[in-house]
């Protein structure tokens, strides 16, 4: 059984220790993949020292999330993978989690991504997101059984899980292929589930299996907080998304409704507002975000040029 972990650095140096550290002490032997996206705070030269059994591969500029692991999978697929764990370098596991996680998913192949139960950094209580996640309307039965204390060694469904971890299965990789180019950062695995599910995977949970996350708050992510990138990031989402038939045009058609809305009623912010969303859609390649969706919907490691 070949199991290669990937995990994509950025100035990762605070987290290293604990997780690459926890790797090593992890009950089935996996095979680390860094993907460093051009770290200047001394993280590489660290882990060439201090983990010397890592597979580090450089990139010289910041290639974002997706297109980084891209390169990850695509050299764990070559090197025989059966299974790929994407972990985010703020991120480590318990030495059974990603055990736990192959046994379940080789009892429910159906799944095409499993993924752990996610616990903030202290172990104290769930990642806040993650804990919206697994709600009933998302996850059925799972709060329940964890209240009434009758888990089952089951894989429970889901319609999301960030992918801070998450084990994909090599099927998945040849089916559904790495993440899509229109996104660099945030967004990306979205769309990645978006895909999963057109392709007939399952999504899941394994509830005996722990990742601990410390993720800075989405309130204090540029990412989050600046609406013309928040913006686009969903409208990319619909059009990227294969199970609907959203386009450019159809939100350039909102947008000047909002426009002439806004024009009539003197609306002086709100047309401001509008005006910087058009000159945005103006800016992307849609022609290229259309083509990666067409790209994504065809059966094969779409994105990884296996």
């Amino acid at each position: 059984m070949n199991i290669f972990v990937i995990i994509v650095t950025y100035n990762p140096k605070q987290w290293i220790d604990k997780c690459l550290g926890s790797l090593k002490e992890s009950l089935c032997f996996v095979r680390t993949i860094v993907v460093d996206n051009n770290s200047t705070d001394g993280s590489k030269d660290y882990i060439r020292k201090n983990f010397p059994e890592v597979i580090l591969l450089e990139n010289t500029l910041n290639l974002g999330f997706g297109k980084a692991n891209n390169i990850g999978i695509k050299k764990a697929y070559e090197s025989g993978a059966d299974y790929v764990f994407l972990l985010n370098q703020d991120a480590w596991v318990n030495h059974d989690t990603i055990k736990d996680l192959v046994q379940a998913h080789q009892k429910e192949p159906d799944f095409g991504i499993v993924s752990p139960m996610h616990l903030n950094g202290k172990g104290t209580a769930f990642d806040y997101n993650f804990s919206n996640y697994i709600n009933p309307a998302k996850c059925k039965n799972l709060y329940s059984d964890i209240f009434l204390n009758t888990i089952k060694k089951k894989i429970y469904k889901i319609e999301f899980v960030n992918a801070a971890a998450w084990l994909i299965s090599k099927k998945c990789i040849e089916v559904v292929g790495g993440f899509n180019p229109s996104f660099f950062h945030y967004g990306e695995d979205n769309n990645y589930l978006q895909r999963v599910e057109f392709h007939q995977f399952k999504i899941g949970v394994c509830p005996n299996s722990i990742v601990y996350h410390d993720r800075e708050t989405n309130s204090e992510n540029s990412y989050f907080i600046n609406q013309e990138k928040f913006y686009i990031r969903n409208v990319v989402l619909k059009v990227s998304n294969p199970t609907n038939k959203y386009s450019f045009e159809k939100e350039y058609k909102k947008s000047y409704i909002f426009l002439c809305k806004a024009l009539f009623s003197f609306r002086l912010k709100k047309i401001k507002e509008v005006l910087c969303k058009i000159k945005a859609l103006n800016h992307l390649d849609r022609k290229q975000i259309i083509n990666n969706r067409i790209e994504s919907c065809k059966p094969q490691s779409s994105f990884l040029n296996l």
